[in-house]
């Protein structure tokens, strides 16, 4: 179901093929599960248009994603886990969250907002806060911004991401894009980086020009 939502968030619904290429399971299996997710009234298949997730999936998909982004916070803030290393880990400890644990950890985290990755945390009560943002993609040359959030947290990406210094809240200038779908050539801090138009396209920012 967090799958589901991640996807349709992107791509307004969820393929069964993309559901199966993010879990790292066969196709059968997502089928089978969309089936019984279906009959519990979690989601809605149509079919050649996706996944789509009903209210009460909805409901239930932010649930587990509140428990997912403080477990990611309490592996950073608090273990010291590298931001880049810690959604996995935090896939295996969110199930073990219970409501009576959550409260004291909100607490001890300082009620954080963002997950490491600058995710907002849906609330107790289902309500998540966007920052406003918009795909590094979409910044002109000369156009300069500040990064808000990373959509994708597969750790090889994050790792890479990190030695760019392309993280939350850093100041990015847009110095060049090149025609045809390029690369673009951005200032970050001091140093100047080159990132690919897929690249770009999971770094939300915020512009300050």
């Amino acid at each position: 179901m967090e799958t589901i939502y991640r996807l349709e968030q992107k791509e307004g619904a969820a393929r069964t093929g993309e559901i199966a290429a993010n879990l790292g399971v066969v196709l059968g299996t997502v089928t089978n599960t969309i089936e019984h997710l279906e009959g519990e009234g979690l989601v809605s298949h149509v079919p050649y248009r996706g996944v789509k997730l009903t209210s009460r999936g909805l409901k239930g998909a932010l649930n587990v994603i509140r428990r997912h982004r403080l477990s990611e916070r309490l592996l950073t803030d608090m273990i010291r886990v590298g931001w880049a290393d810690v959604h996995t880990p935090a896939c295996r400890l969110e199930h073990g969250l219970t409501d009576e644990i959550i409260k004291p950890l909100e607490k001890a985290l300082k009620h954080p907002k963002t997950c490491p990755h600058g995710n907002p945390i849906p609330t107790k009560c289902g309500g998540i806060i966007e920052e406003k943002s918009e795909p590094l993609t979409a910044l002109n040359e000369r156009e300069e911004g500040t990064v808000v959030k990373i959509t994708e947290e597969k750790a090889d990406l994050l790792r890479y991401l990190d030695t760019m210094g392309l993280v939350p809240g850093a100041s990015i200038n847009v110095i060049e894009k090149a025609p045809f779908d390029g690369p673009i050539t951005l200032r970050v801090g001091e140093a100047k980086r080159v990132l690919s138009r897929s690249m770009a396209s999971i770094i939300q920012v915020k512009r300050t020009t």
